[in-house]
């Protein structure tokens, strides 16, 4: 019987640090995910991105750093949402908090793309012009941004933002995490395709807004002093 009792004890504890330990992860991803949302415009080369000028801003080391950080930052996103997802099990917002994860992982896959042609496709055109001095070749560059791809962008920031949103309604609803925690996060999202059109100061500012709705969701996440003794 105490054999018994002991075992259910010992399964019980290490569901609870395993947990504990999910729940620290995730509160890292959403903060390391925020301070590269900050460092993307911090770091990206701003221009007229037209000429010589644009040319040299696309083939330098920072576009590539920048645009890099830029997706790594949606994949740790994706990974904390899927941590928050997973800690709203049982509660009142666990369906809202399952749809949002599907359609933050499709925003989120409709987004990289773009990312990708962004910083290889225009790095490579950008060194093409540099090294023939040949302004002209230039003109592709409105072909790789605004033909198809733009609608994949458009749309999955579109649907990333719906999704984040159903994150802070399904957080709300919980009881398992501070009510206003997900409100942040769900605002900047949501202004992330609006901030396309503004300076870089804007867009730092709108990154620091990512980084400030990551860290209270983190604070609401981590476990307390208790807890992680447990």
């Amino acid at each position: 019987m105490d054999t018994t009792y002991s075992r259910v004890a010992d399964r019980a504890r290490a569901r609870t640090a395993t947990g504990t330990s999910n729940r620290m992860l995730t509160a890292l991803s959403f903060v390391v995910s925020g301070v590269l949302f900050v460092a993307y415009p911090a770091l990206r080369p701003f221009s007229s991105e037209t000429g010589l000028e644009g040319a040299r801003a696309f083939a330098s080391t920072n576009w590539i750093i920048a645009h890099s950080l830029a997706m790594a930052a949606f994949i740790l996103l994706g990974l904390a949402l899927l941590g928050v997802c997973e800690h709203l099990r049982g509660t009142k917002g666990e369906r809202l908090a399952s749809w949002g994860m599907v359609l933050s992982w499709a925003g989120i896959g409709l987004t990289l793309p773009y990312y990708g042609a962004e910083v290889f496709g225009l790095h490579a055109v950008g060194q093409a012009v540099v090294d023939r001095n040949n302004p002209d070749l230039m003109s592709i560059v409105d072909n790789i941004r605004w033909e198809v791809g733009i609608f994949w962008i458009l749309a999955g920031l579109a649907v990333l933002g719906i999704g984040v949103s159903l994150f802070a309604i399904a957080i709300w609803r919980s009881g398992r995490l501070a009510r206003w925690s997900g409100i942040v996060l769900a605002i900047a999202v949501a202004l992330y395709i609006p901030q396309f059109a503004a300076g870089q100061p804007i867009r730092i500012a709108h990154g620091v807004l990512i980084l400030i709705g990551g860290v209270l969701l983190a604070r609401a996440l981590w476990p307390r002093s208790e807890e992680a003794r447990a």
